[in-house]
């Protein structure tokens, strides 16, 4: 990519487009587009085909994507396959259309079986079942990494597949009806601190395995691989290593400064028991995550108290 040239990041108000936007202004490219869901409907297939056309991305990062942790999954399967799958078709379909010269797509990890070997390599994708409370949202992942496959092989373009671990970071949702576990946890742990609460509850019993990346890494990793890979195989990217839920809500209450109990609700589902990538691949394309776990949580937290609950930030700074 030239730092001129046209970039179009389909999501860029969200957790991950908005980390990706962040990286390309911090490396000098300053010809992005943006539009807000109220400016260009991508589930509209007319409308997204017309937007290409006249604006001719050279590149485009699909970040674009109905998301939510167990809870929202497991409620609303019809409108996560449905939403993803008419993202992923119309934006991919006129990127072809109009010539675009590389797409990234972005999966995640749930496309993998939900019994599948530790830690998981690409090669493992379709090689199982997959975990039912994200099986509608597994599936429209799993169509855009094949729909990207396919489109290369029959037409010659070049788009390109990554599957992120669990993330975190900066403008993460912690809405808690449909946030992930660690932004769940965060609120959680701050509200029951600031509220002087004895016991904060966690879905399941704490014992399943996570991995996370924070979102500024994930959005390095995407654009040095939109830079420097050309390969057809999709690429996973985390950090390698992975923790408990127990251990995750351990930490995160040790940073928040909430010393009450934690609270494990076995009557809850756990989801899948380990999901730990094998990041071998990205590893030899010599790339490797930077920001700790703690550091990164610690951020995330500052975050939330600045942007969320700013009458709580100085005195957390102090």
């Amino acid at each position: 990519m030239e730092k001129t040239s046209k970039i179009y990041v389909a999501g860029h108000q969200g957790l991950v487009g908005s980390a990706i936007v962040r990286k390309l202004q911090e490396r000098g490219f300053d010809n992005l587009i943006l539009r807000t869901h109220q400016e260009l409907d991508l589930t509209r297939q007319a409308v997204v085909e017309a937007f290409f056309e006249h604006e001719r991305p050279e590149y485009v990062f699909l970040a674009a994507a109905k998301v939510g942790g167990i809870l929202a999954n497991d409620t609303y399967p019809a409108e996560f396959i449905y939403t993803n799958l008419a993202i992923q078709n119309n934006i991919i379909h006129a990127a072809y259309l109009s010539g675009v010269r590389k797409l990234l797509f972005l999966g995640s990890s749930c496309i993998y079986p939900k019994l599948c070997p530790q830690p998981i390599k690409e090669d493992y994708l379709l090689s199982g079942y997959l975990e039912p409370t994200n099986e509608a949202y597994a599936i429209a992942k799993i169509a855009g990494i094949k729909m990207c496959e396919f489109y290369n092989h029959q037409y010659g373009t070049r788009f390109i597949g990554v599957m992120p671990t669990n993330l975190y970071g900066p403008n993460d949702n912690f809405d808690l009806e449909t946030s992930h576990v660690l932004a769940a946890l965060i609120r959680k742990c701050h509200e029951a601190k600031v509220n002087n609460k004895k016991e904060v509850v966690i879905w399941g019993t704490g014992t399943p395995k996570r991995e996370f990346l924070h979102v500024d890494d994930l959005a390095d990793a995407c654009v040095y691989l939109m830079e420097n890979y050309d390969g057809k195989e999709i690429v996973n990217i985390g950090v390698g290593e992975d923790l408990t839920v127990r251990e995750l809500a351990e930490m995160i209450a040790g940073i928040v400064g909430f010393k009450g109990k934690l609270r494990f609700d076995t009557s809850k589902p756990d989801g899948t028991p380990q999901k730990l990538l094998d990041v071998s691949r990205l590893n030899s394309l010599r790339w490797h995550a930077k920001i700790s776990l703690k550091e990164g949580i610690r951020q995330t937290y500052n975050w939330y108290l600045s942007y969320i609950q700013p009458d709580q930030y100085e005195q957390f700074q102090s």
